[in-house]
């Protein structure tokens, strides 16, 4: 008896209507084939394989043959088979896998790619080969004819493309006004995770100043609960957003020991997210973590993006460079207290005002309004006016800031467009911040950036005095 398979192409695959036949008797005992059915597919193909190799001669003799097959049986291609096609089969082989796979053009080279799932993971991984014509025309003239040879140098190589896409989902929660360590309040201890009973230990890292103001709170909201908290205190400044201290927390957690799965807690200003964050994404290749934003220029900017990093200090130019080492690591949630604004100077709160006034600007003529009309008054009472907060004013600036920042970020995390609107302002901030002994903040670097960006924009007659 001799098994001959019929291929078919499809775009997703070989559906082969194979016909058994016994070549001695012209027919098959309906015992044999009751046998053969039963078999699986993967048992089938294999026995296929080993009886014969479909030439890609006898395609379309084999095409019309499909007609009369009476028990068609779906086949998937083996990844052994795949393989040996993709490295011993000639050009007329690889037309033959145009109708199975995906043809594209390299974008790069112009080299025609020719993609084949692979039967373990067709969804991700792909046998290719590649074939790149070239051709080079020579001229020489001589003084009775002009002579053109043209070379045409064909070249094949082959390979696989795994292609995975990033899940990416994150929470940016809006807390209670006030209750992020109210021990009534579950959110902090549910942003850590659920992990096997009786594992009743957390870490957090916690910005100096917020430890000093909040630290005793955070502890007792965890003791609360039954759980001990380990704590690692790192500076919340600029000048502290360096390689030390992401080596800092990299010890401490070592020192805790730390689950793979385990969320920890980053409480404190954007310095100090940056740094957690570039720490997450390095100890044991990724980590979770929870962002607790303490300023207002966090809870509007750092707390909501994937963007993590620490300034360089380059030994070759003796120069620092504002977040030249960093990361895209997406925090597994966000918790925004607007309270703790309270605890800021004015300063600090104008430098949040800073970026809230750039989404104003390129994004939303409301919250500009909203900001010339109470922006001084939430500035002189740290955001706890009673009547700006019950009309829902303040919430109203904050939400819209964070809801500009996600639409504008959240289609385009890994920032593969560079015309991004929320960008403005920061084309020269960087270099301002960066002046060794300068006095200024990110947010007002920004304002002075983009105010010099219209100024210069209208010198160059981009835009009228009306704007």
């Amino acid at each position: 008896m001799t098994i001959k398979p019929v291929p078919s192409i499809s775009s997703i695959g070989v559906v082969a209507e194979e016909s058994i036949r016994d070549e001695c008797s012209g027919k098959v005992p309906q015992s044999v084939a009751d046998m053969w059915e039963s078999l699986s597919p993967e048992v089938r193909t294999a026995l296929i394989a080993s009886e014969l190799k479909v030439d890609s001669s006898n395609l379309k003799q084999t095409q019309r043959d499909r007609s009369e097959s009476s028990t068609p049986t779906v086949l998937s291609r083996s990844s052994s088979e795949l393989f040996f096609d993709q490295s011993s089969s000639s050009c007329d082989s690889s037309k033959e896998l145009e109708g199975v796979a995906h043809v594209e053009k390299c974008p790069v080279s112009g080299a025609k790619v020719v993609l084949t799932p692979v039967e373990r993971a067709p969804k991700n991984v792909f046998a290719f080969t590649k074939t790149q014509s070239l051709e080079k025309s020579e001229v020489v003239k001589t003084s009775s004819a002009t002579v053109t040879t043209t070379t045409k140098v064909v070249s094949t190589s082959r390979g696989w493309r795994n292609i995975f896409s990033l899940p990416i989902s994150y929470d940016v929660n809006m807390v209670a006004h006030g209750t992020l360590f109210d021990t009534v309040n579950s959110q902090l201890l549910d942003a850590t995770g659920v992990l096997p009973e009786g594992y009743n230990t957390r870490f957090a890292v916690v910005d100096t100043e917020v430890e000093a103001l909040y630290g005793d709170k955070l502890r007792s909201y965890f003791e609360h609960k039954g759980i001990e908290l380990t704590v690692c205190v790192v500076n919340g400044g600029e000048a502290d957003k360096r390689s030390e201290a992401v080596d800092k927390i990299l010890d401490d957690l070592c020192a805790y020991k730390l689950r793979r799965r385990e969320p920890f807690l980053a409480i404190g200003g954007g310095c100090v997210l940056d740094i957690a964050g570039m720490a997450a994404c390095l100890y044991r290749r990724g980590v979770p973590f929870v962002r607790v934003p303490t300023t207002l220029l966090a809870i509007v900017d750092a707390s909501v993006g994937v963007k993590n990093g620490i300034d360089y200090c380059c030994a070759v130019t003796d120069e620092t460079y504002k977040n030249r080492v960093g990361s895209f690591y997406a925090p597994s949630a966000c918790l925004l207290d607007p309270a703790f604004i309270a605890s800021q100077d004015a300063r600090n709160i104008s430098n949040g005002f800073g970026e809230i006034l750039k989404l104003a600007l390129v994004r939303s003529s409301d919250l500009f309004d909203l900001l010339e009309a109470h922006g001084k008054t939430l500035i002189d009472t740290r955001f706890e006016d009673e009547s700006l907060r019950t009309a829902g004013v303040s919430s109203r600036i904050i939400d819209l800031s964070i809801q500009i920042m996600l639409e504008e970020l959240g289609p385009n995390l890994w920032e593969t467009k560079l015309d991004r609107c929320v960008d403005y302002g920061h084309t020269f901030s960087k270099l301002l911040e960066m002046v060794p002994g300068a006095d200024i903040m990110h947010g007002e670097a920004v304002n002075v950036d983009g105010f010099f960006c219209i100024v210069l924009s209208y010198l160059r007659g981009y835009i009228g005095m009306d704007t």
